[in-house]
């Protein structure tokens, strides 16, 4: 689809819209990675119904490489700059690994405008990271490599089933970290701290789906985070077996029935 811009104070959101009348998915993909993460359960949405906007986030993507703050809360406020702008009432908000803290900030910011989140793999709180882990991301980071560290990463979350366009994809991913300014942004969102978003977890009150892979290689127990996080958001959880950190990517033949029975629910 035809990309489309929307301007907001410090760049440009790249996004791209379905079209059609139906209710409002606004769907966000995780750091490094691109609005293209929903391909798969796109025309499953669309095919219900619904219109569905992906967005790149800031950093990524056809969005503006550099912002002042690439926090989680700062694209909250982008994904509210185009619910405004789409004029098309309150919407539903896909948001994977970080970006599903982008999802409770919209909601906790603009309650009204958001009906509901689908937190999938979500990292929402700061996570125990071993010193060998530390020392192989400091050195993943640290030389002309660094491209091609992150896309090994990237592709080693998937490890039941990788989609048929995934070297596609990939190269896609690679092409676009070496833009100026992409892997400064990445090696800036690793670096930010989730605590702001955690403290927010147990004030939250929108409707919320926990949708966990449980072989995500970002916990050690995936399982047991997806139960901590639905307890807390007083939420429901969906555990897709054998999957990993992109569960509606690698099946969404799993993911997209319970998906789309939450959306039903709470899409008033």
């Amino acid at each position: 689809m035809e990309t489309r811009f929307l301007t907001v104070d410090d760049g440009h959101i790249a996004y791209d819209d379905t079209g059609g009348d139906g209710p409002l998915i606004v769907a966000i993909p995780g750091m490094g990675d691109l609005r293209s993460e929903y391909r798969l359960l796109r025309p499953i949405l669309q095919n219900a119904g619904y219109r569905v906007v992906t967005m790149d986030v800031r950093g990524f993507g056809e969005t503006s490489a550099q912002w002042p703050d690439y926090s989680a809360h700062a694209v909250g406020r982008d994904v509210l700059a185009l619910i405004e702008h789409l004029k098309s009432g309150a919407a539903i908000i896909l948001g994977n690994s970080f970006a599903a803290g982008a999802t409770l900030w919209a909601a906790h910011d603009a309650p009204t405008c958001v009906s509901g989140v689908v937190l999938l793999g979500p990292i929402v709180r700061d996570l125990k990271v071993s010193w060998f882990a530390m020392f192989v991301l400091q050195l993943g980071f640290a030389g002309p490599w660094r491209v091609w560290f992150w896309a090994t990463y990237w592709n080693s979350l998937f490890p039941t089933h990788k989609p048929a366009d995934q070297e596609q994809v990939k190269a896609a991913i690679m092409k676009n970290l070496r833009e100026p300014g992409r892997m400064a942004a990445l090696r800036t969102m690793i670096s930010l701290s989730k605590a702001d978003t955690a403290a927010l977890i147990p004030r939250s009150r929108v409707p919320a789906l926990v949708v966990m892979g449980t072989r995500d290689p970002d916990f050690p127990d995936a399982e047991a985070e997806a139960r901590w996080l639905a307890n807390q958001l007083h939420a429901d959880s969906l555990i897709i077996d054998e999957a990993g950190h992109y569960p509606h990517t690698e099946m969404p033949e799993r993911v997209a029935p319970e998906l789309l029975s939450f959306i039903a629910r709470v899409h008033v």
